[in-house]
């Protein structure tokens, strides 16, 4: 097993990284990023280098050592030490989903597979070291799902109504852009969607932002310019404004420890949690067409940061401090998309460490991809010849 990608030789005489590759680099990249933050997810930069003796450059340990399993706020969570979080475990529920209705997913689609799934099934929690459901992990702005849904009856497609607007939908989001690669219109569509049981408000729209964001790191020749530039033509409202603002900034530097101040300067105007993350402001993650989560702006600028290097983008994911560990699940993923490799080592350690196959999804979900593709061509086929008979245009060679 292996996350490193080859290049292969295109028709224009350049080379891109395979679809499989690329879904590999985002789901393996996204977990690993995931597992590095956890440690470090709710801290400053100053905080994080003062504990560590300098910015964390891989794996560590929990931040309380040995007593991570009373101290507060994060006991009982074993957070560190490869660990993945629920950032990964929400992504690898909703590539189950994929693998179960094998086309593209709505709201309801959530509704009859994703929420039974984090109620019904048993998997391996590593912050619990333990077998757990799902739902005794995740935080309670995704329990949110299965009490709006399962015990609410509400319309899915509205369910997210009233929920915290967080990161929580756009923190998983990734597989709805991977399976729509090189189409990022069509995932922001289908990530607003499936997000649409969640998340409302900015949370919803980070969702289907980071999807297209994912899907155009996809395209042949995709620059961390060209995803960026993605984002810009189809965010809305406060997100939009806090990408080009968080972007402008990032465009200035080239390495992360330069980028940590300005990026958070830049993002602050548009973040309603505040300036200490651990004290939310009274106006935190209300719904608002003026703010954006924090997440996935600052994502996007290490990404440009880091010129679209894997190890770079993480890092400076992880050593932002605040919701880290969400934020190097979105940089991973997307550096893992633009084919940069992912450290062999750090993905061997988290696997190992998290008792998970970080692979196996990739495998699910590139299948998945493919036939959702050539769904979508029939489909398109079948519309061209319904419109063509009807007197509009002819169909496509």
């Amino acid at each position: 097993m292996t996350t490193s990608s080859t290049p292969t030789a295109t028709g224009g005489g350049g080379t891109t990284t395979p679809l499989d590759e690329r879904i590999t680099g985002a789901l393996v990249g996204a977990a690993v990023g995931d597992a590095l933050g956890g440690p470090v997810e709710g801290y400053s930069p100053e905080q994080i280098l003062e504990r560590h003796g300098g910015r964390v450059n891989g794996i560590v340990g929990p931040w309380n050592g040995d007593a991570w399993r009373t101290a507060r706020p994060i006991a009982p969570y074993h957070k560190g030490d490869g660990h993945v979080t629920d950032d990964t475990l929400m992504t690898h529920a909703l590539v189950r989903v994929y693998g179960t209705v094998r086309d593209h997913l709505d709201a309801h689609a959530v509704a009859e597979h994703l929420v039974p799934d984090l109620m019904t099934n048993p998997r391996w929690i590593p912050e619990l070291e333990a077998e757990a459901l799902p739902l005794q992990r995740i935080f309670l702005a995704e329990k949110w799902l299965v009490a709006r849904i399962h015990y609410g009856h509400v319309d899915p497609r509205e369910a997210g109504t009233g929920n915290i607007v967080n990161c929580g939908a756009a923190m998983y989001m990734a597989p709805v852009g991977l399976v729509n690669a090189a189409n990022p219109a069509g995932a922001y569509a289908e990530a607003l969607d499936v997000a649409g049981a969640h998340q409302s408000s900015y949370g919803r729209e980070a969702a289907g932002v980071l999807a297209a964001a994912v899907a155009a790191a996809c395209a042949p020749g995709a620059t961390p310019e060209s995803v960026v530039a993605a984002c810009l033509s189809l965010a809305k409202d406060g997100t939009r404004a806090a990408i080009e603002a968080v972007c402008e900034a990032a465009s200035r530097y080239s390495d992360f420890e330069s980028a940590l101040a300005p990026l958070r300067e830049a993002v602050a105007p548009y973040d309603t949690v505040g300036a200490d993350y651990r004290a939310p402001s009274l106006g935190a993650r209300r719904p608002s067409r003026l703010h954006a989560i924090e997440e996935l702006p600052v994502a996007l600028g290490m990404l440009l940061v880091s010129g679209g290097d894997f190890r770079h983008a993480v890092l400076g994911a992880v050593n932002y401090g605040r919701d880290c560990d969400s934020i190097a699940t979105m940089a991973g993923a997307l550096a893992g998309a633009l084919g940069s490799p992912v450290p062999e080592n750090w993905a061997k350690t988290v696997a190992e460490a998290s008792r998970l196959d970080l692979w196996a999804p990739a495998a699910t979900l590139t299948e998945v991809a493919r036939e959702v593709f050539e769904r979508d061509v029939r489909r398109r086929r079948a519309h061209e010849e319904a419109f063509a008979a009807i007197g509009g245009a002819g169909c496509s060679d």
